[in-house]
């Protein structure tokens, strides 16, 4: 850490909120950050005692967005927030996070960034005209070993990408959807709170980003087949997709959310001309090189060999593993970066232009589905 902790706000992540757990061990995690306030529920009552527990100040435990803005706006410079984290369901990123950048705060925000590609636009031209920083929670991009895998990608080992599978499969919607009077429990499944999309939005977003971002490539076009397994269910819950990429590679995409027994099986192969590269989240800490008449080479975090990225997002030497919380602190790292020397390095973590990038490859793939399966540009 190099001069003052950066003063850090929260909206959401309450005393029942498992992200909000994980952005507050993430962030404190490279020493950066000091929470002092936020919103952290609804009911200010509760957000206040959950400010005591945290031993902050239950005066900046505030009762909205609004106050915090205008209060926070007079503190003096050094004790004033300067970055707020949005962890609240999907309905209220865009007007939280439009309201933080006019109020001159940096952003971390949750994904999908927002529930509409063009809410996503208004926050990039935002983020451009304040000249603020803004980031994205796609948390897996945070691993040493995708970052690997980008580097690598990037230097040639494995030469032109011709395909690449991505699948985000989930179990925990399952006992859910059979039983009605257990969907108003979920708010995903809610199109007021969750936005178009349930699954496509939540998991598919970051199957997506792992493509765009280890790739370097870009996709251009969709084919989506959905599923919302009962007919009066408005929002998917399992889905498919077929990729075209700028280079002229394919893709297939698979996500769902009642793939039974599945916990979080999130994995990317990506095949290119001279080898392939494999990863997969349940198992992070192992990077798979596959070149034709070798053996099988496994990548592991925290050698000198690995590359600088992935070097600079490990926090322990060989064989002490990295996990999910770390993968986030690697992005709060690069967020603390970006806003105390005005840039970081490419990759320390994603941008609004990649919200963008969700928030279009969910619309492509809703639109394709209600199309009778057809091709959709993004």
């Amino acid at each position: 850490m190099t001069g003052k902790k950066i003063r850090w706000g929260l909206l959401g992540g309450g005393p029942d909120s498992l992200i909000g757990i994980v952005h507050r061990i993430a962030a404190y995690m490279g020493e950066d950050y000091a929470l002092v306030g936020g919103v952290f529920n609804v009911d200010r009552a509760v957000s206040q005692r959950f400010a005591a527990d945290l031993e902050l100040d239950t005066a900046r435990a505030y009762a909205s967005v609004e106050d915090l803005i205008a209060a926070e706006n007079t503190r003096p410079a050094g004790d004033r927030m300067s970055l707020v984290t949005v962890a609240t369901p999907n309905y209220l990123h865009f007007e939280m996070a439009a309201k933080l950048l006019q109020g001159g705060f940096h952003v971390v925000c949750e994904k999908p960034v927002t529930t509409t590609a063009a809410q996503a636009e208004e926050l990039a031209a935002l983020v451009k005209a304040r000249g603020l920083v803004f980031a994205v929670a796609h948390t897996y991009t945070g691993y040493p070993m995708v970052r690997q895998l980008r580097g690598m990608i990037s230097q040639g080992a494995i030469g032109a990408v011709q395909r690449i599978n991505v699948q985000y499969h989930q179990g925990w919607i399952n006992p859910i959807i059979h039983d009605r009077s257990k969907w108003k429990s979920v708010w995903r499944l809610d199109p007021k709170m969750g936005g178009q999309s349930c699954c496509i939005g939540d998991i598919g977003v970051h199957a997506f980003n792992l493509v765009e971002y280890t790739t370097g490539l870009r996709v251009t076009q969709s084919l989506a087949d959905i599923n919302t397994l009962y007919a009066d269910n408005p929002l998917d819950v399992d889905g498919s997709v077929l990729l075209r990429l700028d280079n002229g590679a394919k893709g297939v995409l698979s996500v769902s959310q009642i793939a039974t027994g599945e916990e979080n099986n999130l994995k990317i192969a990506v095949y290119g001309r001279n080898g392939s590269l494999k990863w997969a989240q349940e198992n992070p800490n192992r990077l798979e090189y596959l070149r034709e008449n070798e053996p099988l080479a496994v990548i592991t975090p925290g050698h000198a060999s690995n590359q600088p990225a992935a070097r600079a997002a490990c926090k322990l030497p060989p064989g002490h593993p990295e996990g999910f919380i770390d993968a986030m602190g690697n992005i709060y790292r690069g967020v603390a970066k970006a806003i105390r020397l005005g840039a970081a390095p490419a990759g320390a973590f994603p941008g609004i232009e990649d919200g963008v990038r969700g928030m279009r490859f969910v619309e492509a793939a809703l639109e394709s589905a209600r199309n009778d399966n057809r091709w959709v540009s993004l």
